[in-house]
């Protein structure tokens, strides 16, 4: 067990994590405001192609990932009017972006590249790896921090800063009034349309954010289709969190280690079939045991009112 549990598979969490937890707090501020984020799968691959086609013309890891964020708000622009200015139905909406993301950016990556499948280039700028020398001098725990990238630090202090903006401040009470009452939000004087979409498109730059991680801080490469489900494992780790950003992340936790293990699997020599349903399987065990709590609840309160 204790050659299971290496320095390798706690970093190999800890960067799994990062953009699952960016899509997932995302998810969480539209939520709170009542939009049903679905896209999140889709707005990760923009993010993930946006920074790769920012590091590799400017020759910037950093510049890739301001054009992820612009790119990424720029797509969800789509969500934050249709849902709310326009009154569509956010999951036909999201949907509909998710088969945009994917067939948007494969066709790009053929016009502006020239190839299809997986871009790889010498002038893809990656993020650079945390080098502090005295936390990295540390045994087991220097190792760790020392192949991460910025943005998996950022991660964790936007966790803590959405957590408080959310249930400290008047704004947080705002936009949960919004969320659970729209019409008294409104007679108080709070613009609720402008709330909406202000809080979709900072959303869609978390989003951004998990992209760039996701490109540029862990392989330096684009392929097609490369979130791989990591927006909807962000998608359920927002449900089982109830949309409470700390809740939130410590689902997107257990799903880092899930990848996390289902890599380390795979490199023991376990078929890779079998090991990327790890993930999943560990998504669908935590919604099955989560709503099997809450109908037990519901039916123990039925029975006593009975």
């Amino acid at each position: 067990m204790m050659d299971f549990i290496s320095p390798f598979i706690v970093s190999s969490t800890v960067q799994a994590i990062t953009p699952i937890l960016l899509a997932a707090l995302a998810g969480t501020l539209c939520g709170r405001v009542g939009v049903f984020n679905m896209a999140l799968e889709g707005q990760l691959l923009i993010g993930a192609f946006a920074a790769i086609v920012g590091s590799y013309y400017t020759g910037n890891a950093w510049a890739g990932v301001v054009i992820a964020i612009v790119g990424t708000m720029v797509f969800s622009l789509v969500l934050a009017y249709g849902a709310t200015v326009f009154r569509g139905d956010p999951v036909i909406i999201c949907i509909g972006m998710n088969l945009l993301a994917s067939g948007l950016t494969a066709y790009l990556l053929r016009q502006m590249f020239g190839v299809s499948g997986v871009f790889s280039d010498p002038g893809i700028a990656e993020l650079g790896k945390i080098r502090i020398a005295s936390i990295n001098s540390i045994p087991w725990i220097g190792w760790i921090f020392s192949r991460q990238t910025g943005l998996t630090c950022l991660s964790w202090l936007i966790t803590a800063i959405v957590a408080i903006v959310m249930h400290k401040t008047a704004t947080g009470l705002r936009l949960r009034g919004v969320g659970e009452d729209a019409e008294a939000a409104e007679s108080m004087g709070v613009n609720v349309i402008r709330y909406k979409v202000l809080t979709v498109l900072i959303a869609g730059s978390l989003t951004g954010l998990g992209g760039a991680q996701l490109s540029l801080g862990t392989v330096g490469i684009f392929s097609e289709g490369m979130s791989a489900g990591r927006g909807w494992i962000a998608v359920v780790a927002c449900m089982l969190g109830r949309n409470n950003p700390l809740l939130t992340a410590l689902a997107c936790i257990l799903f880092g280690i899930a990848d996390a293990i289902s890599v380390r699997m795979q490199s023991e020599g376990l078929p890779n079939q079998l090991t990327d349903m790890v993930p999943y399987l560990v998504t669908l065990l935590a919604l099955i045991i989560s709503y099997s709590k809450k109908f037990g609840r519901l039916s123990k309160g039925t029975a006593a009112q009975s």
